[in-house]
């Protein structure tokens, strides 16, 4: 269950700052369709995203409970793969290959596919339903299905960074906060806190903005012999 809370939260999706330490905010009022922000201006013209990032997770206290690494694609609007791989798996753990770990999310334009190599499970889920609760609809999403699901607003800088902070709207979704640091016309870092008092920290790196993305890698078929728990949209 953590795994999967964590994987959804990451999404988006890839620490210095401690765990729950709060950016202070600014700009009252700019949670309007294009407020002069870093996340609009991010958006602006953006079709395509490729990068690295290296994640870590800390808990309520503050104490470090997991890292690893990935990868980010995103194909604009709506598609996306985020694959990561936990650093106890950089090889052999638990007498499983680093091929039988980590996860893999991926938004085809109708369904969200979850995929947990050490469950050997596979979720889906029409991807209307499940995105506006996640934070990679930020990167994925137009400016107003953003706006529909989330309160934005500037926030002071910081770290050397442009920050906004992202609220979601529903009670339901699986964050409370997100906070994305922006270098210019690059995204740096997201930081993300769940209800469970956990937080999710996202570095990116070897970012391009709109990389020439293969369709094809945004794409999902469950590998045979796992389980798949819901029914693909057509």
């Amino acid at each position: 269950m953590r795994r999967r809370l964590v994987a959804a939260l990451a999404a988006a999706a890839a620490g210095a700052l401690a765990a729950g330490e709060a950016l202070p905010t600014v700009a009252a009022g700019a949670d309007t369709p294009g407020a002069d922000n870093a996340l609009e201006h991010y958006l602006a013209g953006l079709n395509s995203i490729s990068a690295t990032f290296t994640q870590t997770v800390t808990n309520g206290e503050g104490a470090q409970v997991e890292s690893g690494s990935g990868k980010l694609l995103v194909l604009r609007p709506g598609r996306f793969r985020w694959e990561y791989l936990p650093a106890a798996s950089s090889g052999q753990s638990g007498g499983k290959a680093a091929g039988d770990q980590g996860q893999v999310l991926v938004a085809d334009g109708k369904n969200l596919w979850f995929y947990d190599r050490e469950l050997a499970q596979v979720t889906v889920k029409p991807v209307e339903t499940a995105l506006s609760a996640t934070p990679i609809v930020l990167l994925s999403g137009s400016s107003a299905e953003l706006h529909d699901s989330f309160e934005i607003a500037a926030a002071a800088p910081r770290d050397g960074l442009e920050w906004v902070e992202v609220r979601p709207r529903a009670a339901e979704a699986d964050f409370t906060l997100a906070r994305l640091g922006f270098n210019g016309d690059k995204l740096s870092r997201m930081i993300v806190s769940d209800r469970l008092g956990q937080t999710v920290q996202l570095d990116f790196s070897r970012s391009v903005r709109n990389a020439r993305v293969d369709a094809a890698s945004l794409t999902f078929k469950p590998p045979a012999g796992v389980d798949v728990i819901g029914s693909p949209q057509g």
